[in-house]
């Protein structure tokens, strides 16, 4: 049962993880009149959906080809993992570069040590604690390469 297969834009953006960063992903891409697919295993997580949200909602394991494959994978020209597990993340990017040969995939990273596990794979990453000090430091007027330890 493939729920999604429409491509008026193109193909549709596939979102595995519908908490904070999901949900505002989802939210904005549907606003801008993407079709979206958000998956998430816990049913109650999409309350973090507008009423707006003209995309698909998915309880499911975004880990299992069959769900996947339900979403509508073949027809996604991006799969975004933003769950709240490193692992769960990689799993999924790399089940849609290895086996669906998406063309864009961005997983979040908590870990910054694994970021060369997902570059392996040619996985964009997201780090928010990389992001959180770079922000940090540009507020503070720290220009990259200055010596934060003087």
């Amino acid at each position: 049962m493939k729920l999604f297969t429409n491509k008026k834009n193109g193909g549709c953006t596939i979102i595995a993880g519908c908490g904070r960063l999901g949900a505002n992903l989802a939210n904005t891409l549907s606003n801008d009149g993407k079709d979206v697919v958000i998956i998430d295993i816990n049913p109650t997580a999409f309350r973090k959906l507008h009423t707006s949200f003209g995309g698909i909602i998915m309880a499911g394991d975004a880990t299992e080809m069959l769900v996947l494959e339900d979403a509508g994978i073949e027809n996604a020209t991006a799969v975004i993992a933003v769950t709240n597990n490193d692992n769960t993340n990689i799993l999924i990017a790399q089940l849609a570069k290895e086996m669906f040969n998406i063309g864009q995939i961005i997983a979040r990273l908590y870990d910054p040590e694994r970021e060369y596990v997902y570059h392996e794979f040619g996985i964009e990453t997201i780090l928010p604690a990389v992001l959180s000090a770079k922000e940090i430091d540009r507020l503070l007027g720290i220009q990259e390469g200055d010596d934060k330890t003087a």
